[in-house]
């Protein structure tokens, strides 16, 4: 999510407010964003809220569009159209399946390393999960400034990419090593 203006009060603001409405998380955004869509329109799809809740206009009208183009798809061949409501395995289950090349794995050193090609990787610091260092993440895209971050990630279980991706992923690759030992309090497990 971008923040209007580069002020370091403008960020620690706009952090407060999406954590408070629930929404650092990539999978927490697809959850909440009906209610913020739904707040938006009660608004009449006003700029102007958008800009006083640091939430971008342009963003929101994209994500107004995909989800009705999705929905008039899903009308089109009579499917269905049923909320997942808020569990957030079905999601983040979806999203393994079409993002499971860009896996990483927490490591013994206290990094990540991607699954494939074992290149060494870190949660961006703007992440909502970068102090919590689960075991396995997906991630939308690598970044390189000083090092190689992995922006827009959620939690997984190692088991999902075996499902999503038989033919990419031999099980061997995707052994847990948490029964090896590593530093007390990290690389805690996906637990869901």
């Amino acid at each position: 999510m971008s923040f209007p203006g580069n002020a370091p009060e403008s960020k620690d603001k706009t952090h407060a407010i999406h954590k408070q409405i629930g929404i650092l998380e990539v999978v927490q955004v697809i959850l909440d964003l009906n209610i913020v869509i739904s707040w938006w329109v009660e608004t009449g799809f006003s700029t102007q809220w958008c800009f006083e809740n640091f939430i971008q206009h342009r963003s929101m009208r994209r994500a107004r569009d995909v989800r009705d183009q999705l929905q008039g798809l899903m009308e089109r061949v009579e499917m269905e159209i049923v909320s997942c409501g808020m569990d957030s395995v079905v999601i983040r289950k979806a999203v393994t399946a079409g993002f499971f090349y860009h896996t990483a794995r927490f490591s013994k050193g206290g990094n990540y390393k991607t699954v494939k090609h074992q290149q060494t990787v870190m949660v961006h610091p703007n992440s909502g999960l970068f102090e919590e260092q689960p075991r396995w993440l997906i991630y939308h895209e690598l970044v390189f400034t000083t090092k190689e971050f992995m922006r827009q990630v959620i939690e997984i279980e190692n088991g999902w990419l075996l499902e999503a991706a038989p033919h990419y992923y031999k099980a061997k690759e995707l052994e847990d090593a948490s029964s090896k030992k590593m530093p007390k309090g990290v690389g805690k497990s996906a637990g869901n």
